[in-house]
């Protein structure tokens, strides 16, 4: 099944089962519902979807007047890049809320991360842990059937207020399918493998490249763990630590192109409480013309890598930053 399949089956579940509901966004149930995001999308009676003009301010607006009048609202969002035109309600909006007593409703922003490239000045802001941190949003991003399932199942009509970014680059490849190892209790952290040489860390979207990473040093005998942080806001970092100290060995991968980045947080943390024999920080590189369109994947050496850890379980000690 396609990542955006998945995707809209685990949205269409989640609204049939609310009460009190509104979903509303440009052209959810008409045209190409989002790229099929929105495809086939019903509500049991009494609840509505709504497709709305591109009035994006008013939109997150009303949302949040639905959270405090006990509606479960979900605007969804065709492109992350037209939520800086709700930065007004994001911050000064939320920030009253939170003030106050703001009902039992729920308000949930899934908004398309547009990162897969060709597209200009649109590919360029993929900050979504920028829009989160403005103003100390809760947020996930969903990389593949175990995180979808677990943060949509979770969030999507809970209580209060979330955004959940989904990436555009992945809508028509195959879903990964993952089995879980544990998950931290607020969904920010997932761990996938336990391993002994290395601990690999994957922020924002990028845990399809640390899955390549954990497969090419199994193929050289050498094994780690894998974790995912979904969460752009600071998180609790105690159990990423406890496996770093234990392999002795970090690989971080960050996708975001933003200079606000959670994973600085995490190296702080490392960085004080770690003996490392080895880290790899694996982060996009500054681009001559971020303008003009462009593939957006992230290009990883990842022999390189295998090499110096090989190397290193072989005898030898060595520090790299990519």
């Amino acid at each position: 099944m396609k990542y955006v399949e998945y995707i809209n089956k685990l949205i269409k579940d989640e609204v049939l089962r609310a009460d009190r509901m509104v979903i509303f966004g440009q052209n959810i149930n008409a045209g190409s519902c989002l790229s099929g995001l929105t495809k086939n999308l019903k509500v049991k009676k009494g609840n509505l979807i709504i497709n709305t003009p591109n009035c994006e301010n008013s939109l997150v607006g009303i949302g949040f007047g639905a959270m405090m009048n006990g509606v479960s609202a979900a605007f969804m969002m065709k492109q992350q890049d037209f939520l800086l035109l709700g930065i007004d309600q994001l911050v000064n909006t939320y920030n009253i809320i939170r003030q106050r007593s703001a009902g039992e409703g729920s308000f949930t922003i899934m908004t398309i991360i547009v990162d897969n490239g060709y597209e200009g000045p649109q590919s360029r802001l993929n900050h979504f842990g920028d829009f989160c941190s403005i103003a100390g949003i809760q947020g996930f991003t969903i990389t593949n059937t175990a995180d979808a399932k677990e943060i949509i199942s979770s969030q999507f009509n809970a209580p209060g207020f979330r955004i959940i970014g989904i990436s555009q680059r992945l809508f028509k490849q195959e879903i990964m399918e993952m089995n879980v190892l544990s998950v931290s209790p607020d969904r920010s952290v997932f761990q996938y493998a336990q391993g002994k040489q290395a601990t690999i860390i994957c922020f924002n979207l990028s845990l399809p490249y640390g899955v390549v990473m954990a497969g090419r040093l199994k193929e050289k005998g050498l094994s780690a763990s894998l974790f995912s942080v979904n969460s752009p806001v600071p998180v609790n970092w105690d159990e990423l630590v406890h496996d770093i100290n234990k392999t002795g060995t970090l690989i971080l991968i960050d996708d975001l192109k933003s200079r606000n980045l959670a994973s600085d947080n995490l190296l702080v943390k490392v960085l004080g409480h770690c003996t490392l024999k080895q880290k790899f920080i694996i982060r996009r590189r500054p681009e001559e013309n971020v303008f003009s369109p462009h593939h957006d994947q992230m290009v990883i050496d990842y022999d390189h890598i295998v090499g110096q850890l090989a190397t290193e379980w072989q005898g030898g000690l060595k520090s790299a930053e990519i």
